[in-house]
């Protein structure tokens, strides 16, 4: 019997010392029972952009528009030290933050909890830590500055003067767009990235910060609103879309209007940014984004138990593809790169180009050529992406 009492205090130890090694979950919900929202009233939960976009493409609204049910997050809320960071309607599901094992145990005995499953490690020696956004804005800074493009003479189509910018706006016949009067007026674009360094005063931004076409800005890893002091890696997507300095850059659609969207953690790899990405596509949908397009792209993490093989690329197995699908089936328009992975052993396309019912983009140069780095379809499941 001791031996017995000995076996069962290590599995105890065991399991307290494994649910401390993570500190963020998603927690999966059965249904939506008892919910106070109907899809008969949407415009308690979409804006009426965003339920005019779905009427006018036959879209019906549907439970998956429903959003989760406010008693099963606040029973979550209330089951020990839990700290609620987002939620995701379409696919049912909150993120949380703990470190307290009584709750997961607590919250997995609900009824109307399917699965809890650990998303991000506790910090430790192998994980680039995330700093205070002091220590951002330092190890941004020298970056940041080197992004002003070179003032040449302009290239010229009969509406803009593009610079440097022209190749990237004439392999895609852009010019011919904008002398047609189509630069993205009337049009509002989701980026989902990793942040917008300093576009609230880079002169790229000039027009889009004079004339208010940034509509919403939210960061989902730090849970605030504020996205322009964090990594510039979204800001160069950004400026590409919507740039204009005359004689210099000019975007593809320098006047449609944007939602900046920060999920992505520069500092660790986890997949709960795939969590922090479908909330931000979910906002994207709800504000009645046309687009949405992210420069993003999973496979391997900090935690190589969380590591996604090729045969995972097949559209329906990752959390960010699942809901990339469903952004996409709501009548958004979604691109996502196909991502970085060309050169290497990895090769084929990243998760969410994987995604169905979406526009997967590889890089090509002036030329057509397609890049060394850019990844390759199909799917794993055989679809050929439009990459």
């Amino acid at each position: 019997m001791r031996k017995n009492y000995f076996l069962l205090l290590l599995f105890l130890l065991f399991s307290l010392y494994t649910s401390a090694q993570f500190t963020r979950y998603v927690v999966r919900f059965k249904d939506k029972s008892g919910t106070p929202f109907s899809i008969n009233d949407p415009s308690q939960f979409l804006s009426a952009r965003a339920i005019a976009r779905r009427a006018r493409q036959h879209i019906a609204i549907d439970e998956t528009d429903l959003p989760v049910v406010p008693r099963y997050i606040d029973s979550v809320r209330l089951s020990g030290n839990v700290t609620i960071l987002d939620e995701s309607k379409w696919l049912n599901q909150v993120c949380i933050a703990t470190t307290d094992s009584a709750a997961i145990e607590k919250i997995n005995s609900f009824p109307f909890v399917i699965t809890t499953q650990p998303l991000k490690r506790m910090a430790d020696s192998r994980i680039i830590l995330r700093n205070e956004r002091e220590d951002r804005k330092k190890a941004n800074e020298q970056t940041g500055q080197t992004m002003r493009v070179a003032s040449p003479n302009g290239i010229k189509g009969n509406y803009y003067s593009y610079g440097n910018s022209y190749d990237q706006i004439h392999i895609h016949n852009g010019e011919y767009l904008h002398d047609k009067g189509f630069s993205g007026e009337g049009m509002l674009i989701a980026i989902l990235d990793a942040g917008f360094y300093h576009y609230q005063s880079l002169p790229a931004f000039d027009s889009v910060n004079a004339n208010r076409q940034v509509l919403d800005t939210y960061d989902f890893v730090d849970n605030d609103s504020s996205v322009n002091e964090q990594y510039y890696h979204g800001m160069q997507c950004f400026s590409i879309i919507a740039g204009n300095i005359p004689g210099q850059l000019v975007g593809s659609s320098p006047k449609a209007n944007f939602l900046l969207y920060v999920s992505e953690d520069v500092y660790s790899e986890s997949p709960v940014e795939e969590q922090y990405w479908a909330a931000a596509a979910e906002r994207a949908d709800s504000a009645g984004a046309d687009v949405i397009t992210t420069s993003l792209g999973y496979d391997t993490f900090d935690n190589p138990s969380f590591d996604y093989t090729y045969a995972d690329m097949n559209g329906h197995t990752t959390l960010i593809a699942k809901a990339a699908t469903l952004a996409a089936r709501k009548g958004m328009i979604v691109l996502a790169a196909a991502g970085n992975e060309g050169n290497n052993s990895w090769h084929f396309i990243t998760t969410p180009a994987d995604a169905d019912s979406i526009i997967s983009v590889g890089a090509v140069d002036n030329t057509g050529t397609v890049a060394s780095f850019s990844s390759y379809g199909p799917s794993s499941d055989g679809r050929v992406e439009p990459v």
